[in-house]
Order: structure tokens, then sequence, then C-alpha cells
């Protein structure tokens, strides 16, 4: 290769990273613009927890296993249909203290439909992450879930840790942690 060429690939490589470097990552957290306007009519002051509304320690801990995924927001394939489907944690901060809902959001039949999975309060902001299919037993060894589709997980780290699964005609519930 010649030296004029070598230098113009070389120049070329250094800005395209750099442009690489130095844009913000996509905005993991966003919604669907239309499931945005169905959580904003039912849940007027929650908003999706995002990395920011982690504390420092809890920030680690998520980011060691889930990169810079979004700790609010994750696609599961959660009923097995191939519907998108989302589950979400929505915090909702008041004076007296925090209150977190897991939502898992279906589109069926081009609408979004929401339903509550549970509901914390207080301290640690809740994330949500997503499992594969399989065995799964509780923190007591009493009970099972087996799991044919993804799994989705509730944990609020340091405290508690629930795992949801569609067992096709209901929601099972286990605690991993409590």
């Amino acid at each position: 290769m010649r030296p004029k060429a070598f230098l113009r690939s070389a120049f070329s490589l250094l800005f395209f990273v750099e442009l690489a470097v130095a844009a913000p990552p996509p905005d993991t957290c966003n919604l669907p613009q239309d499931l945005q306007h169905e959580v904003a009519g039912k849940y007027p002051d929650a908003k999706i927890v995002t990395l920011s509304d982690l504390d420092a320690e809890h920030k680690e801990f998520f980011q060691k296993d889930h990169g810079d995924h979004c700790p609010g927001l994750i696609n599961v394939d959660f009923y097995g249909d191939g519907k998108p489907t989302l589950a979400l944690v929505l915090i909702t901060r008041t004076d007296v203290k925090e209150k977190a809902k897991l939502v898992v959001a279906h589109l069926v039949a081009a609408r979004w439909r929401t339903t509550i999975l549970d509901t914390a309060d207080g301290v640690p902001v809740p994330v949500v992450w997503s499992q594969p299919p399989g065995h799964y037993t509780d923190v007591y060894g009493k009970k099972q879930i087996q799991a044919t589709k993804p799994v989705i997980v509730f944990t609020g780290y340091e405290s508690w840790s629930i795992l949801y699964a569609w067992t096709g005609d209901r929601i099972g519930k286990i605690w991993l942690r409590d």
C-alpha cells in the first residue's frame, strides 16, 4: 500500500472511530410511540426506570450483567406468541416515598394491552430483565415453575427478586430472593 493511501485510510478509520465514540448511545428506555401514549394515559405521573434512577452500587450491579440496557424496560416473548411484548418498571415519586409498578404491555390486534404484575414501595428502585425458559425453584425450595417461554425477573437489588412466567393460561410467580 502506498504511504498516502495508508495515511488516508488510517485517518478515515480514526475519524469514524471518533464519531462512534463521541455519539451518545441510543436511549434504550424509549417506548414505541403508541405505547408511550397508552402508558402516559394510564400512569400519568410515572416514568420508566433508567440507569440514572439507580444508586451507584445498584447501577454497577445492573451494568455488570446487562451492560447499558435499560433497567426499566425489556423486550420479551413472555406469552410465546411472537407478538411485541415489553415488561416495564414504572416509578412514581412523591414527597413521602417512591412507588414502582411492574407492567407487561402486549400488542394484540394493533392495540397495547397492559397488565400490572406487581408493585413495590420504597427503596431500592427495582429493575427488570428476562431469562430463558427453564426450570425455576423458589428461594424456599417449595415452589417450582417449568417455564416454556422466557420469564420476567423483577428485582430490588440486595433485597428481593421475583420471577414471573406465563404457564399457558395464567401468570405464575415465585420468589427467587426474599
